[in-house]
């Protein structure tokens, strides 16, 4: 399903509350001036003209201009037709003549919005169909009107408890089948513009918070007299290297939203740097002992900032596997981008000499897990980083 926005479609007061939408859920304050101050109406968030949500089918057809396709799965030719007729000329209906062939057409055709289901069939019965779309997950997005002769509470029952939406008992009464059948599709349009709208408003806060990150430790960079390269290489090595673990060992439990979230936070690795001395930070020749004492409080300094989060906890010194696996995956990731970067104080390595580097343990000891994980991702790194 597609969300567009459609200028000219509501009154005034539309755009308003559009604007009053997108207010609340930007989550932070100075994304909100940014967003005022580089006059966000010429992107279409806050439009100067009415504008209407639209929700349209892949084809690019309004809902309120397609018909609902409806797959009608009885064995008996009858039956079909009868609640074919039934139905009317307002959906397009399908059909099927036992339940294989209903698993067929829902496998090849995503746009089914109803499917009308028989129990009694054969090769595959109504249960059994159930079972298949409960497996593939097809239930979610299609809505199961059971129709059957059988009325027997366990019947019933069954059909419930394997995700059907409703219980049609022959013989059918027309007023009562087009009832069901469009207040079934009503639910099931609420229940997917509620998805929809969720999964627009977490990808928006998401897009917010990592909009945010970007800025603050694009801020850091600067300050360091790097380019903003180094966010990006960072993000791209803990990426590859957490793909890799998770296909490589079951231990952390990693999901991919996980691995997403882990790789756009890695940009705030050295946000404690924002209190270093310039003079430090860009420092040319050897820090002195003072200098590198100042220095190294960079990462006592980035935990006090990220412990004031509200879905920050803090925690104690650890070491070893004590070490959360995000952190140890990021710390790596570092090392091989300042080893192979140039810097003020020092000139870039190769890669090879990276690598072998952090192998050797001459940049601090790494899991072991993780330092194979680098050797069978050396090339992918070298090509994705060193690109750039």
């Amino acid at each position: 399903m597609l969300c567009c926005v459609i200028p000219g479609s509501l009154p005034a007061v539309g755009a308003a509350r559009f604007f009053d939408y997108f207010r609340l859920f930007c989550t932070n304050q100075l994304l909100l001036t940014v967003a005022i101050y580089y006059n966000i109406d010429s992107m279409g968030v806050c439009a100067p003209f009415p504008v209407q949500v639209k929700f349209c089918k892949g084809t690019g057809e309004s809902m309120r201009e397609a018909k609902q396709r409806i797959l009608i799965a009885d064995d008996s030719a009858m039956n079909r037709a009868i609640l074919t007729e039934m139905l009317g000329d307002g959906y397009e209906i399908l059909e099927a003549e036992n339940g294989l062939q209903a698993v067929s057409v829902m496998q090849s055709d995503e746009n089914i919005d109803l499917l009308l289901l028989d129990i009694m069939m054969p090769e595959m019965d109504g249960f059994e169909v159930l079972a298949m779309m409960k497996k593939c997950h097809w239930i979610d997005d299609i809505p199961v009107i059971m129709i059957s002769a059988e009325n027997a509470s366990s019947f019933v029952e069954r059909a419930y408890d394997l995700g059907a939406s409703d219980y049609i008992s022959r013989p059918f009464d027309t007023a009562v089948v087009r009832r069901r059948v469009i207040n079934t599709l009503m639910l099931s349009a609420k229940q997917k513009r509620l998805v929809q709208l969720v999964a627009e408003q977490v990808y928006e806060k998401e897009k917010s918070n990592s909009t945010m990150i970007n800025i603050l430790s694009h801020i850091v960079e600067f300050r360091n007299g790097e380019s903003g390269l180094h966010v990006l290489h960072i993000q791209t090595a803990t990426e590859i290297l957490l793909h890799t673990l998770v296909q490589q060992t079951d231990r952390y439990n990693l999901t991919t939203a996980d691995i997403s979230l882990i790789s756009t936070a890695s940009a705030l690795h050295d946000i404690g740097k924002i209190n270093i001395p310039e003079s430090i930070l860009n420092k040319p020749g050897k820090l002195t002992k003072e200098e590198f004492d100042t220095m190294k409080t960079h990462t006592t300094i980035g935990a006090e900032i990220l412990d004031k989060l509200p879905f920050q906890q803090e925690s104690d010194l650890v070491k070893g596997e004590q070490i959360p696996i995000a952190a140890q995956v990021v710390a790596m990731a570092d090392v091989y981008d300042a080893l192979t970067s140039e810097r003020c104080y020092k000139k870039a390595y190769s890669h090879d000499t990276a690598i072998q580097m952090i192998l050797n343990g001459e940049c601090g000891a790494f899991n072991p897990l993780l330092l194979q994980c680098l050797l069978d991702v050396q090339g992918e790194l070298k090509q994705e980083i060193l690109q750039w």
